[in-house]
């Protein structure tokens, strides 16, 4: 990201409640923050937006974090950063491998 402030987000997790507690800690912080709650609607939703960054769940309905990741690096370099409950080293190097940038497991404090 080269300093650069990263400005839009776009969340694309199935965790409802989740989300929402994410987005209003990144919105207090200045962000614009944004959701999609299933595989394909964050792809949709990456391929006509102007997002500076990614948070990507694995276990999405209709479309995992893994194949979303693979599907965004046919035509954006955007940042991902891979966020799962999956948090063991097979899955993060797997997240990396296919173009995520960097993984969290969950849970996390949003300070981090």
């Amino acid at each position: 990201m080269g300093g650069e402030m990263v400005e839009r987000l776009l969340i694309i997790d199935d965790e409802e409640m989740f989300v929402k507690g994410l987005k209003l800690s990144l919105e207090e912080e200045g962000f614009e923050v944004d959701a999609a709650y299933d595989g394909e609607e964050g792809l949709e939703k990456v391929r006509i937006g102007n997002y500076d960054l990614v948070i990507l769940d694995i276990m999405l309905p209709k479309m995992d974090g893994f194949s979303v990741c693979r599907e965004i690096r046919t035509f954006s370099n955007i940042p991902i950063i891979m966020l799962t409950a999956r948090g063991d080293d097979v899955d993060r190097i797997v997240g990396i491998e296919i173009g995520a940038d960097d993984y969290l497991a969950k849970p996390f404090n949003t300070r981090e």
